[in-house]
């Protein structure tokens, strides 16, 4: 895939991002969604960014922590770990944002370790993000009752999952199974490769810590659409902000299983839904809010993305092509 391939799907996803929000607020009321964009005070957005900004930080460290653990840091040095990690966030508008695996491509480009290697560590950070949004939005199950079904089997399927990773004669016995199908004597070795680094990850002791840390930064991002709606005249109390990490969480999981590109669509929906619910927003102001969260989160990360792919070519301009990397997506 070249550079300018990746741009222009880049700019698709934009296109469909803009195309959902155009059709949530003619849903609602495209005039009061523009005021309301209008009389936002945009004054609070350097606090908002800022706690996005955090949420990437910790997580950042978190790929790094990944890194460190299973030796593959050899002449990576924290600079260009961290462009590695907000490169990945260039991908994050592909489905199941499992685009992200590219980051394994750039890791391979500094020290050669091969992508079924690293690649678990992109498997691990999508889970334990996934059991931190889990986490946040039991939080407010009791503000969502019929979220209850979702969220048990969600939490049902991940808790299964990480138990059949962790039991070594169940795992290798599958990757056996697969083995002895068409085509499986070529998956079988990669698949192995994965597994081994996966169960490394997936050792109780730093899953509790890559969790507590997943936690604490979408925690951030909850905190910076508490703002959003704040900014919106919704009065700033505990229970709002409570409201406001349900949603967020619970957005960005029906976003994330839809495996839509980014959660387009799903997560924009749910949350106005949720907010018209629970928060008492007009289907205007919940548009509104959408709007400004998504842009501060998921298309701010994707910028941050772009410019650092171009600082880290830049940096590794004797490498090839970065992207050429990016076809096996």
């Amino acid at each position: 895939m070249s550079l300018k391939t990746l741009q222009g799907k880049i700019f698709a996803s934009l296109l469909l991002g803009l195309a959902v929000l155009v059709m949530i607020g003619l849903a609602s009321d495209v005039r009061q969604v523009g005021h309301d964009l209008g009389a936002f005070p945009w004054a609070l957005l350097p606090a908002i960014l800022g706690f996005t900004l955090l949420n990437y930080i910790l997580r950042g460290l978190k790929w790094d922590y990944y890194l460190r653990r299973l030796n593959l840091g050899d002449g990576v040095g924290h600079l260009d770990s961290g462009l590695i990690f907000t490169a990945g966030m260039v991908m994050a508008v592909t489905p199941g944002k499992m685009g992200e695996v590219f980051k394994s491509y750039l890791l391979k480009r500094i020290n050669g370790t091969a992508a079924s290697i690293s690649a678990p560590i992109v498997l691990a950070e999508r889970l334990t993000d996934g059991l931190a949004m889990l986490l946040l939005m039991a939080f407010g199950l009791t503000l969502y009752p019929p979220a209850r079904i979702l969220f048990a089997v969600l939490l049902i399927a991940s808790v299964a999952g990480i138990l059949v990773a962790q039991s070594q004669p169940l795992s290798l016995a599958i990757i056996g199974m697969i083995e002895r199908m068409p085509f499986g004597q070529r998956v079988a070795p990669p698949l192995r490769n994965i597994y081994t680094s996966t169960a490394q990850l997936l050792n109780w002791r730093i899953l509790l810590i890559s969790t507590v840390i997943s936690v604490i930064s979408w925690g951030c991002e909850c905190v910076a659409f508490y703002y959003v709606l704040t900014g919106l005249g919704v009065v700033g109390t505990p229970l709002l902000l409570l409201q406001a990490t349900f949603i967020f969480a619970a957005s960005t999981l029906f976003g994330l299983v839809s495996f839509l590109p980014g959660g387009l669509g799903a997560s924009e929906v749910s949350s106005v839904g949720l907010l018209v619910a629970l928060v008492g927003q007009s289907a205007s102001a919940a548009t509104t809010a959408t709007i400004i969260i998504r842009f501060c989160t998921l298309w701010f990360g994707v910028l941050l993305g772009a410019i650092a792919l171009a600082w880290f070519g830049r940096r590794h301009t004797d490498r090839g092509d970065l992207v050429g990397a990016a076809g096996s997506q």
